[in-house]
C-alpha cells in the first residue's frame, strides 16, 4: 500500500525550444514560459482547448446531487441541536450556512450556466 502522491500523473518532457536565428523578436514573447503561436493573417483562429475535464451529463448529476446531498448532511448536523431545545451559536450558524453553500454549489453543477452560455445549436 502505497500513495500516488510522490509519483507523477505523467511523465514530464523537457522539450528543448528552438534556437531564434534572429534577434528582430524580444526574448520576452519568444521564451519558452509563454510561447506565441504563429498565424499568418489570413488564417482563421485555432480552436480553443477542450476543457480539462469534459462536462458530461452523467458527471454533472453525480457530483452535484453528491454535493447538495453533502451540504444537506452538514445543514441537518447543525439544525439537530437546535430541535433539542439549545439555543444557536455562532459555530452553529456557520456551519448551517456553509452547508447551504455547499448544496448550493451542487445546483450550479446541475443547471451549468456556463456551458449554456457557450452553447450552440
Amino acid at each position: 500500500m502505497g500513495s500516488f502522491v510522490s509519483q507523477p500523473l505523467e511523465p514530464v518532457k523537457d522539450v528543448a525550444p528552438p534556437e531564434i536565428a534572429s534577434s528582430a523578436a524580444p526574448p520576452e514573447v519568444a521564451s519558452s514560459a509563454n510561447p506565441v503561436p504563429v498565424i499568418a493573417p489570413g488564417e482563421p483562429a485555432p480552436p480553443a482547448e477542450a476543457p480539462l475535464f469534459n462536462n458530461c451529463w452523467s458527471c454533472r448529476v453525480l457530483s452535484g446531487s453528491g454535493l447538495i446531498g453533502a451540504g444537506g448532511y452538514v445543514y441537518w448536523v447543525a439544525r439537530k441541536p437546535m430541535k433539542l431545545g439549545y439555543p444557536p451559536g455562532p459555530g452553529t450558524i456557520a456551519q448551517m450556512v456553509f452547508g447551504i453553500s455547499i448544496a448550493c454549489w451542487g445546483v450550479v453543477i446541475l443547471s451549468d450556466p456556463k456551458g449554456k452560455a457557450f452553447r450552440t445549436g
